[in-house]
Order: structure tokens, then sequence, then C-alpha cells
């Protein structure tokens, strides 16, 4: 080999030894700190962003991993200073924090596949068909302190005067500005006396002075009409909440009954619980 042919391989081999080396594989199992020996993994990590609020998990990726390593570190270390220090009180809260842990997976797991989009659908089928249509009310007041106020107002509408121009001038709410409009309300959106004299009412028609807790009323039915009846999309929400309520009722109720529990609690006086003496520090 020549001088010429040894200089072009040497120079293969230095931009060879130059080159990165591949990057290792990044995984769960990826350690991304340790602490007095101990690992912190990018599954440990994954684990604790999972249960972090919505909020928290919406920032910046590059705070979001700061923040959750440097959380890990500093309860690592914490962790690391009751290392033989634990009291009884404490072993029993963390059974009892792993009791809890678990039993959540559990139902969760009930829930899961409880309330697909079929069995929402034919819930919601179910709903309908006994649901009636609500009469909703469009109605006007004109509000005033007293009594007399309201009496003499109504003598002036019976008297021909303009309930609109009169709720603008003497009305002391803030539907005032509109006339004493209030728009559309369905039952129970109102208060008793309110809604018992709008229902009483026959449309145009006002009412006799109506007392309740924000003063006294004058009020005035413009309008009614039958609620649609709410759609799938409007009750997806709650039937599905439904749904897994009854999965994870139920679910309860078998596993409870499954279980092979014996109580031993005969004798013994519910107070019992406040004496802090039952454990030891």
């Amino acid at each position: 080999m020549n001088a010429m042919s040894l200089a072009r391989l040497g120079a293969v081999v230095g931009l060879v030894l130059a080159l990165p080396a591949a990057a290792a594989e990044v995984t769960g199992a990826t350690v991304v700190a340790t602490v007095n020996g101990t690992a912190i993994t990018l599954a440990h990590m994954q684990v604790l962003r999972d249960q972090l609020p919505e909020q928290y998990r919406q920032l910046p990726d590059d705070i979001l991993f700061n923040g959750i390593l440097e959380q890990l570190i500093q309860q690592t270390a914490l962790a690391m200073t009751m290392e033989g220090r634990l009291t009884p009180r404490d072993e029993l809260a963390l059974e009892n924090s792993r009791r809890a842990y678990l039993a959540a997976q559990a139902l969760t797991g009930a829930a899961d596949g409880a309330a697909g989009p079929e069995k929402v659908a034919a819930l919601y089928a179910e709903r309908i068909a006994t649901m009636e249509p609500e009469r909703e009310y469009n109605a006007s007041h004109i509000l005033v302190a007293t009594e007399e106020e309201a009496k003499a107002l109504k003598a002036e509408i019976d008297a021909g005067a303009d309930f609109a121009a009169l709720a603008r001038e003497h009305s002391k709410d803030g539907a005032a500005q509109n006339g004493g409009e209030l728009g559309w309300f369905g039952p129970g959106m109102m208060v008793q006396p309110f809604e018992d004299a709008v229902v009483a009412l026959a449309t145009g028609q006002v009412s006799d002075p109506v007392q309740t807790q924000f003063g006294w009323h004058l009020i005035r039915l413009n309008e009614t009409r039958m609620a649609a009846l709410p759609t799938l999309e409007e009750m997806t929400e709650e039937l599905t909440a439904e749904l897994h309520d009854k999965a994870v009722e139920a679910h309860i109720a078998a596993t409870t009954a499954a279980a092979a529990v014996v109580r031993t609690t005969e004798g013994i006086d519910p107070a019992i619980l406040r004496d802090q003496n039952l454990v030891s520090d």
C-alpha cells in the first residue's frame, strides 16, 4: 500500500471515529436520575404525569418533564430519610393507601366498557320514551319595593298604560331596560310564588301583585311553548355517568357478596375510634 492509500485510509478511519455513537433506545426502563443509587425511570415519570390534573398536563413538555423529574428526585430523597423510622401508624396508613388504590383500579376496570355508544343509545331510547315535553314560559315583569306601588302600577296597566314603558320607568331589576322581559324559562327556574303566578296566567294577561323575597312583581305572560325533548348528544354525558355508576355498584355488590366476610364487631362501642391509643406512634 502506497503512502497516498495509507493517507486516505487514515482519513476514513478518522472520520468514522469522529461520528457520534448511535443513541441508545429510550424506553420506560430508561434511567433519568438516581438518588443514592435508587433509579428513577421514564416509566416512573409517565405514571406520575398521568396522575396529574388536566391543567398541569397541558404545560409545555420541557416544563412538565423537568417539574416531574424534580418532584420524583425530592420525593425519593425525602422517602429515604424515613427508612427505619416508620411508626405503626405510618405502616397502617400505607396499607390503607394501597388498598384504596387497588380498589379504585378494580372499579375503573368495572366501568370500562359499561357505557359504549350502543349502550348509551339504548338507554337514551328507553329514557326518551317515558319523557313528556315540559311547557316553557316567556314572561315580563315589573319589580317594585311595596305592594302599594305594585297596585298603583296595575291600575295604570288596566287603564291602558304600556307595560314595557312602565317597566323601564319603575322596575328595580336588570330586566327594566328591556321592558321587563325575562325571556324563556321552564319549571323550577323561578321562585315558587312567581312560577305559580305565571302558570295561572293566560297569554297576554297581567297578574295582580305577587310577593317574593325580591319584592313585589306584576307579571305579564307573553307566550308559552312546549320545550323540545333533549337530544342524544345532550344526554350522552349524563347517561354515560349513570351507566358507569350502575356498573360500579353492581361490581361492588357482586365482589363483596362473593367474599368470605366475617364481622366481629359485636360488643365494640363505635366511639372507640376516638381513642388515639389504639395505634402506637
